[in-house]
């Protein structure tokens, strides 16, 4: 009985683990590592949160649902206790945990965005904390990416701050004091001052990060990782920023929503009409037949078939030039009876 038992517990544990997992990390949501501190989870919350407020994108779904989705992925991870129920467990051991009583008075997506911004959300604190510098990835998409959505793993390798034997200075700044230089005369002097804090030292390590793209995502725009730059010592790290750019496809190229295609019918074709299908880069048909006569480098729009655009519903046109074949060489009898047919 003890065996049995034993034994459904590990299915029950290792449902949760499987079912945690295939769901998407809140690190990722709110672009993090999974060792995140506390102050890094808090400045990439206030980042993501202005970035995607619905007052900066009234109308737009995508960016309402990724509103919400950073707001749970935060309300979770800043909480010390809800966080390492779902590192251990994953989303189903936080609902058995709140089923249990214990996370149900947790805050909603107004009162969490309050807590940091006053309601306001309009204007971004000043930072005036050292910063290293950004890292600029430019990152090959792929067109069924950029029109379905799709997710990459990139491997990262960055310098990581590691503590060190003995002693540096550290928070140096400039002090103002005044020297007495004669009877009633002072001479005001600078001079820095600085602490004594534990010595660090850079080593290098990497990990997988994932790069999520939206659909519709343009040449240029960029997918930021906060503090995932360059370290600084005594300051916070710079910002990790993969750069978009459209990879070269084999049927299709890309002209901002538009999609271009290139279509080969005979001379007969051209001539009498075809019945032709073109498929998308979601594998579904697109019917470009024609029933007149199509010249030689055409070109047709198809209506709604090109690239979505980001952030909308609406998408781009398709614009199909058509070749056409002719063919090599004609028999006497064939030049006579075009002659004919064509007067």
């Amino acid at each position: 009985m003890a065996h049995w038992r034993s034994k459904l517990l590990f299915v029950i544990y290792l449902s949760i683990l499987l079912v945690a997992n295939a769901a998407k990390s809140y690190y990722d949501i709110l672009q993090v590592p999974k060792g995140a501190s506390d102050d890094q989870i808090k400045r990439s919350y206030r980042k993501l949160a202005l970035k995607y407020h619905p007052d900066k994108n009234q109308g737009n779904e995508d960016a309402n649902k990724k509103f919400a989705e950073i707001n749970n992925a935060y309300e979770v991870l800043s909480d010390s206790e809800k966080r390492s129920i779902y590192d251990r467990y994953g989303e189903e051991g936080l609902k058995q945990h709140a089923a249990g009583g214990g996370g149900g008075g947790g805050m909603d997506i107004q009162d969490i965005f309050k807590s940091f911004f006053g309601g306001g959300g309009d204007q971004e604190e000043e930072e005036r904390v050292a910063k290293g510098d950004d890292v600029i990835v430019d990152l090959d998409a792929t067109l069924e990416d950029l029109y379905m959505g799709g997710t990459l793993k990139v491997w990262r390798e960055k310098n990581i701050l590691k503590p060190a034997p003995g002693k540096r200075r550290c928070n140096c700044r400039n002090e103002v004091y005044h020297r007495q230089i004669g009877p009633g005369m002072f001479q005001q002097m600078t001079e820095q001052v600085c602490d004594q804090c534990p010595n660090v030292k850079y080593e290098r390590e990497g990990n997988f990060i994932t790069v999520d793209i939206e659909k519709g995502m343009q040449d240029g725009q960029e997918v930021v990782f906060y503090e995932e730059g360059e370290p600084i010592i005594d300051g916070e790290p710079g910002d990790l920023k993969f750069r978009i750019r459209t990879a070269p496809h084999d049927r299709f190229r890309r002209e901002g929503n538009n999609l271009h295609a290139t279509a080969t019918i005979t001379l007969a074709q051209a001539l009498v009409g075809f019945e032709k299908t073109i498929t998308h880069l979601d594998d579904h048909q697109v019917n470009i037949g024609s029933k007149g006569i199509t010249k030689p480098k055409e070109v047709k729009k198809f209506k709604g078939e090109g690239m979505p655009l980001h952030f909308s519903n609406k998408k781009g046109d398709l614009y199909v030039t058509f070749e056409v074949l002719f063919p090599t060489s004609l028999t006497d009898e064939q030049k006579e009876k075009i002659k004919e047919i064509l007067g």
